[in-house]
C-alpha cells in the first residue's frame, strides 16, 4: 500500500520523515485497567507465510510469496529489517507452499508448517504457532511492505491487543485497479478502541485499513487462544461468519467475533508507511514507488 505519506506525487515526503502517532492512537482507553508490557516484553515476530499468492503469478511460479524482490531485496528481507528496527529479532515463519526453499535460506527462524495449507487459511496458519505465544508477539502477513515505524507504534501501545492501521488507505487504491477497496480489511473506531473490522464496510464509513499487523501481550494472546479454541471447538467444518467453513477463516473474522464478545482491541495508527503486494499490478507498484533503503 503507499509508503510514510499519500503516493507518487508525493512519495518524496516520506522518505525522511518520521510520524507521531496520532494521539488517539495511542489513547489509553481500550487498556487503562490493562498489565503494561514494556517494548523489551515482546520480542517474538509470527510471520504468516503459508499460502502460495496465485494473484501473483507468475512472481510465485517456483517461490513463496515473500520472495518477490522490491528494490532488489525479498519482501521478507524488509520485513525482517522493519522488525529489527523495532528491536524484534525472534522470528517464527509458519510457512507452508515451498517451505523448504525458507528453511534453507533462513536457518535462523523457528519454523512452523502449514501442511495442509491448501485447505486452510491465515486464521488456523496462525495457530500453528499457538506454542510460541505465551510470552506475547507481534504477527504479520508475509505479503505485505512497512517500516519500523509501524512495528514500533504496536509494541509501544499499552493495550493488550493493538492493530497497526493505515489512515491513509484510500490513496494507495487509487492506483489499484486489481484490488478494489471492496477487498480491504477495513475498520471502524471509536474512542481509541477498534469496533469494527470487517471486508465490508464501506469505505466512506472506514477509519483505515488494517495493515495486517497486531501485537498480543501474554494476556492479549491468551484470549486469542481462549476464543479460537471456542470458536473451533463450535464451527469446526462448519460455516464459520463469511467462511464457508471454519478452516477458511480468515483472522479478522476471529478479531471480528472477539470484539463482538467485548473484548477491546486498539489501533496504533499510521499514515502510509505500508504497501500490500497482492497481484502482479501491486508488485509494479511497489517496484516503482516503495522507500529504498
Amino acid at each position: 500500500m503507499a509508503c510514510g505519506g499519500a503516493f507518487l506525487g508525493r512519495v518524496r515526503i516520506c522518505r525522511r520523515t518520521r510520524h507521531r502517532l496520532p494521539l488517539e492512537s495511542r489513547s489509553l482507553s481500550p487498556g487503562r485497567s490493562q498489565t503494561r508490557t514494556p517494548q523489551s516484553e515482546i520480542m517474538k515476530a509470527i510471520i504468516i507465510a503459508a499460502g502460495r499468492g496465485r494473484r501473483l503469478m507468475p512472481t510465485t511460479a517456483d517461490s513463496p510469496k515473500c520472495y518477490a524482490e522490491i528494490h532488489g531485496k525479498r519482501m521478507l528481507d524488509h520485513a525482517l529489517d522493519a522488525f529489527a528496527g523495532a528491536g524484534v529479532t525472534d522470528v517464527c515463519f509458519i510457512g507452508g507452499y515451498q517451505i523448504d526453499k525458507v528453511r534453507a535460506d533462513y536457518p535462523r527462524f523457528t519454523f512452523r508448517h502449514n501442511q495442509d495449507w491448501e485447505n486452510n487459511n491465515i486464521l488456523l496458519s496462525l495457530m500453528h504457532a499457538e506454542d510460541l505465544m505465551d510470552e506475547g508477539f507481534i504477527c504479520s502477513y508475509s505479503d505485505i511492505l512497512f517500516t519500523s515505524d509501524v512495528v514500533k507504534g504496536v509494541l509501544h501501545h499499552p493495550a493488550d491487543i493493538a492493530l497497526s492501521v493505515d489512515t491513509q488507505w484510500l490513496d494507495r487504491y487509487q492506483h489499484r485497479s486489481q484490488h478494489p477497496p471492496d477487498d480491504a480489511e477495513k475498520v471502524i473506531v471509536s474512542n481509541g478502541r477498534v469496533t469494527r473490522v470487517h471486508r465490508g464496510i464501506l469505505p466512506d464509513e472506514a477509519y483505515g485499513e488494517y495493515t495486517g499487523i497486531a501485537k498480543f501481550t501474554p494476556a492479549g494472546a491468551a484470549k486469542l487462544r481462549e476464543h479460537f479454541h471456542q470458536a473451533r471447538e463450535q464451527f469446526a467444518g462448519k460455516p464459520f461468519r463469511e467462511a464457508v467453513v471454519f478452516e477458511k477463516a480468515y483472522l479478522i473474522l476471529l478479531l471480528q467475533q472477539m470484539i463482538e464478545a467485548g473484548i477491546p482491541m486498539a489501533h496504533s495508527d499510521t499514515p502510509g508507511h505500508y504497501m500490500e503486494v497482492d497481484t502482479q499490478e501491486d508488485f509494479e507498484l511497489a517496484r516503482r514507488h516503495w522507500l529504498r533503503a
